[in-house]
């Protein structure tokens, strides 16, 4: 058993000062206003500081520069101590089919294991995207015609531990690899992604599944209408669309998402159907002239940006600076809402009941301390 003191809770919209909270195994047993530490009980004097659900970081291809298909427990250990108790590993369509479906089986072993406990699926950035949008253009092996014998091995080896599939609604074909897909995992998710999909592509999805927006405004394609008339396509449709949750990467200094358009979204989108992620990866390719000074993104070998070196806790320090959100805002856009868009009822909120996954941050998101489980993990 673990009880949290001197603590200021986190809830989804508001704060309890001197807190307490109890966590009896996997599940928390109290949560509100201050009462004694349960006898035998392990605590954890929180000196002031706050108390809230576990980040989920729903898109990350890596952690610390490792990729999770060459290894998981480094890159799942790494961003455990940054504050995600969740994570979906996440594979992209610059793989085959027998690599896909081999990574996916790997990274499927880890699930559940002690030295992984917060990896709890898979989140494939394919295969079925559009070609000329996103980072290693060279490199992609899924460009060609969409055909069973090339996706089943692959929707095979994911049974149902791949919760979140990306796709481009324009590809001719998709809706068989959507229904056979659901076939396999009911409660798939699909994301638009890497996609000039026009709005009514977009919604055409809609009954198969498709809730989510691949880093909503990063790869996504422009529709012309008339000559100086700016026509609509996937982010109009995200924006538009309330059923549609949009994923966002809030680098420090705005290059995946600028600044004002994080604001645009968030006022959008509102805080119900925005979800922070990192999309972290690995690249060693050179910087863009004009961002050699930047930190925390990769760029690929052909001049694009390709994902970057973020943790969840720190795109959640940088939204807050880009936007004005709060502490609770951001604990709600990289916990709540992952948690609710994935259906993950037990996840995201600190309650009673719920489970025990917590993080005790500072007033700027650096994680001091994290309960996984309900085992404490740093």
């Amino acid at each position: 058993m673990i009880c949290i003191q001197n603590t200021t809770l986190v809830l989804t919209d508001h704060y309890v000062r001197n807190g307490t909270v109890i966590c009896d195994g996997n599940k928390i047993t109290y949560c509100g206003e201050h009462i004694d530490t349960p006898a035998g009980a392990q605590e954890i004097d929180a000196k002031g500081l706050y108390t809230g659900p576990g980040l989920i970081d729903i898109h990350l291809h890596a952690g610390n520069g490792v990729m999770f298909y060459d290894a998981c427990v480094e890159p799942a250990r790494f961003m455990l101590e940054h504050g995600a108790t969740s994570i979906l590993p996440t594979l992209y369509f610059t793989m085959g089919t027998k690599e896909m479906s081999d990574s996916i089986r790997f990274i499927r072993s880890f699930i559940g294991k002690e030295e992984t406990p917060n990896i709890r699926g898979i989140y494939v950035e394919g295969p079925y995207m559009n070609p000329e949008y996103g980072c290693s253009k060279n490199d992609i092996k899924w460009a060609d015609e969409i055909l069973p014998e090339e996706y089943m091995p692959v929707l095979e080896a994911a049974q149902q531990d791949v919760k979140v599939w990306g796709l481009a609604p324009e590809r001719a074909g998709i809706e068989k690899f959507c229904a056979d897909a659901k076939k396999i995992y009911p409660g798939a998710v699909f994301s638009v992604a890497h996609s000039t999909a026009t709005p009514e592509q977009v919604a055409a999805l809609f009954p198969m599944g498709l809730k989510l927006s691949t880093h909503h405004t990063n790869a996504t394609g422009t529709i012309p209408h008339w000559p100086e008339c700016r026509g609509v396509c996937v982010d109009e449709a995200v924006n538009y669309n309330d059923c549609i949750y949009a994923e966002l990467i809030s680098d420090e200094y705005g290059v995946h998402v600028h600044p004002y358009m994080q604001r645009l979204i968030r006022k959008i989108k509102g805080r119900e159907r925005l979800i922070l992620i990192t999309d972290s990866t690995f690249n060693d390719g050179p910087p863009l002239e004009g961002l050699e000074h930047i930190t925390d993104i990769y760029f690929d070998h052909g001049g694009d940006i390709a994902g970057s070196k973020l943790t969840i806790d720190a795109a959640c320090r940088n939204f807050m600076m880009h936007t004005g959100a709060s502490l609770c805002d951001v604990f709600y856009l990289a916990s709540h809402n992952p948690a609710q868009m994935l259906g993950w009822t037990n996840k995201g909120d600190l309650r009673v009941g719920g489970d025990a996954d917590l993080i005790i941050v500072d007033a700027e998101m650096n994680v001091k301390n994290v309960i996984c489980n309900g085992k404490l993990e740093k």
